[in-house]
């Protein structure tokens, strides 16, 4: 599947080191006016050469409008856009052309297509994730009093101790990281600039924030707006694991102490939910955590397969984020969007 959405869609296309990656956009209403700096602004932030922690390919991000939008407003018709790949360095990949990295596509991609594109992985690479943030910046047109941030709240075995109620989110930006926690954001520096030393990767946590979410949001079975969040979120490239409200730690608590608690207006006392219940948004804030693997990818030797199963050395070649998470924010932010928007306009169509 390449297409992600019921009524608001994204339909991908484009590989890592191929002449561009793009997408088609359905669903978007008529008559919308596109703010292009808003949409560049969303690219920019997942650009890559960003800082010392991140990979240093270096490229524009500039993205072309190519279909359904018309004196600066959409048409209602599909909306096809082009970001160009310019900094391509292919033959760093050229020893992969029959080798598999551990922990990385290369092996099933080979199993599924029986052909691949080893150029940086191809399909496989969370370059292919800038044609989510375009969308993501189109969809919060859709819905511009919703307010989503994401914010790195980990790093390795460091944790921010504090929930999103606690942090300025205005000072995501001000670090490499994307912290809102000045001191704890340098000790997350400077543990991913030692690990890149080392030519090694490592993990890490991102929360997401959702703010001003309407009531009714969501489907009551299939389609609960939490599985749909969840969905959309493990398709990020290196994604491992989701939790939403109390997460985890809610199967330590009792129920009485768990229950949300009902303030007169129909608001809670407390928002163990995490905005969501039976599947629909309740109009609290909806919050949720994603934990992110150590990039595959790193610049030290080791022991692995190539495609007639002999056993060789591998030693990695090519440009790598050591730690994944600041430059992951923004395709966090961007995937809420493209859902709450989804969810937005499949309401219109309930109420109707």
């Amino acid at each position: 599947m390449n297409t992600f959405g019921r009524i608001y869609r994204i339909t991908s296309f484009g590989e890592s080191h191929g002449p561009a990656i793009g997408g088609i956009i359905e669903g978007i209403p008529s008559g919308i006016t596109i703010d292009y700096n808003k949409v560049q602004t969303a690219l920019n932030r997942r650009r890559p050469g960003q800082s010392k922690i991140s990979t240093q390919r270096k490229e524009l991000d500039k993205v072309q409008f190519l279909s359904g939008i018309f004196e600066g407003k959409t048409t209602g018709t599909p909306i096809g856009f082009l970001i160009e790949n310019t900094n391509n360095k292919s033959g760093d990949y050229s020893h992969l052309r029959h080798a598999y990295r551990p922990s990385h596509a290369d092996f099933t991609y080979d199993q599924k297509y029986a052909h691949r594109d080893y150029r940086g992985g191809g399909r496989s690479s969370a370059r292919t994730t800038a044609s989510i943030v375009v969308a993501g910046a189109l969809a919060q047109h859709i819905i511009p009093e919703i307010k989503i941030s994401a914010y790195v709240n980990a790093v390795g075995g460091l944790k921010l101790n504090k929930d999103y109620s606690q942090l300025n989110l205005s000072l995501i930006e001000q670090t490499p990281v994307r912290c809102p926690d000045l001191t704890m954001a340098q000790q997350f520096v400077d543990l991913i600039e030692n690990t890149k030393k080392n030519g090694d990767s490592i993990g890490g946590q991102i929360t997401c924030v959702v703010q001003n979410v309407p009531a009714g949001l969501g489907e009551p079975v299939f389609d609960k707006l939490q599985a749909r969040l969840a969905y959309a979120m493990m398709n990020i490239p290196a994604v491992k694991g989701f939790e939403y409200g109390s997460g985890f730690k809610g199967s330590e608590m009792t129920g009485s102490r768990h229950n949300d608690i009902f303030n007169p207006d129909g608001s809670t006392k407390t928002n163990f939910s995490g905005g969501i219940q039976g599947g629909i948004s309740n109009g609290m804030d909806i919050y949720f955590k994603l934990a992110f693997k150590p990039v595959a990818t790193i610049m030290q030797a080791q022991r692995s397969i190539d495609n007639k199963t002999n056993i060789i050395q591998l030693e990695a070649k090519g440009r790598h984020d050591p730690c994944v998470v600041p430059r992951a924010v923004p395709i966090v932010e961007a995937l809420a969007s493209i859902v709450m928007a989804d969810f937005f306009l499949l309401q219109k169509t309930n109420k109707s």
